[in-house]
């Protein structure tokens, strides 16, 4: 095996076990500050570190048209997505949060079918969304009574919300061709949201930074979420998605909620069933089975 390949096995590995610890981090993060201000943060802190560093490299800042496109899709994705998922980590497990956050390709294959009008329907891809929204059902079983809550009610609507926000942003922004490096425009992404996520809580949120919520846990929950679920899981995200067929790296997607799911149950202490594990597969098989389909859309095309 080439090194250039062993290397993107290794990115895609760090994605797909990495990315599912973020929302553990997310969920202890937020016990001392809002989800909001807590993304707004991550993301602004990762963006400076990584525009900084290209910009020290002899970069030069990208048009005004890139900019603005890069401006809309770090508001879409990460505001819409990364921002509404962390405070919903308010309300709701880190594990079930990671499930909903998996039923991502299902909605993208739906925005595809509407929006961009190049994916056809099969019996595959029926019965993935079928079994994909099932399951998520099936999951629901076991939180019967805490959706007679309101907050955790509202918790389950930003999850459903983020993962829209992420479907659209992937949709509307796949042919967008901004001529910049991948990384170079995530940190502007990374840093354009985050500076409106911090605007959102101080001015609607009516949120405010205190010395006292800044205790070890939130210091090493932002740490991690910065260096770890930022910078270090998105360079490998990109340098295994230019390097390896884009339905290969979409395992993550796969990945990332059992362990979302194994770590809230052994840390946090959150409910594990085997209702919900079975639901959690099937979620996962109607996933694979509607990636697989679109993938196999687009060979045809």
């Amino acid at each position: 095996m080439r090194k250039s390949n062993m290397n993107a096995y290794l990115a895609l590995a760090i994605v797909s076990i990495f990315w599912g610890t973020t929302y553990l981090a997310s969920r202890v993060g937020v016990r001392h500050i809002h989800g909001m201000m807590l993304a707004g943060i991550r993301q602004g802190v990762a963006g400076l570190l990584l525009t900084g560093f290209f910009l020290l490299k002899g970069y030069k800042l990208p048009e005004k048209k890139v900019l603005s496109r890069l401006f809309i899709m770090g508001l879409i994705m990460l505001c819409g997505s990364n921002g509404l998922m962390t405070w919903a980590m308010q309300y709701v497990p880190s594990g079930l949060g990671a499930i909903i956050g998996a039923t991502v390709p299902i909605w993208i294959t739906i925005f595809s079918l509407f929006l961009v009008k190049r994916t056809k329907l099969s019996v595959q891809l029926i019965v993935g969304m079928l079994l994909g929204f099932a399951g998520v059902a099936g999951i629901f079983y076991t939180y019967l009574s805490s959706l007679m809550n309101p907050e955790f009610r509202f918790g389950i609507m930003l999850t459903i919300l983020a993962s829209i926000f992420w479907a659209l942003g992937s949709v509307l922004t796949a042919k967008w061709a901004l001529g910049v490096n991948y990384l170079f425009g995530a940190g502007f992404q990374m840093l354009f949201s985050g500076i409106v996520m911090l605007l959102i809580s101080f001015l609607f949120l009516g949120q405010h930074l205190e010395a006292a919520s800044f205790t070890t846990e939130l210091w090493e929950s932002l740490l991690y979420l910065i260096f770890i679920g930022s910078i270090l899981s998105y360079s490998a995200y990109v340098y295994a998605l230019n390097n390896l067929p884009p339905s290969l790296v979409s395992v993550y997607a796969y990945i990332n909620p059992i362990v979302a799911v194994l770590l809230g149950w052994i840390i946090l202490k959150e409910d594990l069933t085997w209702l919900m594990g079975f639901c959690s597969l099937v979620t996962i098989i109607g996933v694979y089975l509607v990636n697989n389909a679109f993938n196999k859309n687009k060979q045809v095309q």
